[in-house]
């Protein structure tokens, strides 16, 4: 299994709404709402690293208010 955190920012007034719509995806573990530079914070798990990609190209980007991502892969040291 492949792991990977979202750093979202949203546009103003519409992190509840992106956390929301972002429960619903397959492939989402967690979500939160945060404070700071980014909004809502996503643990994201997939069965390879095309797959988890495929899940942030094709379904979390496209999600409405999102303005931008940032993607972290976890590693186990």
């Amino acid at each position: 299994m492949v792991q990977a955190y979202i750093l979202i920012q949203t546009e103003v007034g519409k992190a509840r709404d992106v956390a929301t719509a972002i429960q619903e995806l397959t492939g989402v573990v967690r979500v939160d709402a945060v404070t700071g530079p980014y909004d809502v914070v996503v643990l994201t798990e997939a069965r390879s690293v095309d797959e988890l990609g495929k899940l942030i190209v094709s379904n979390v980007q496209l999600v409405p208010g999102i303005t931008r991502t940032l993607t972290c892969s976890v590693v186990h040291l």
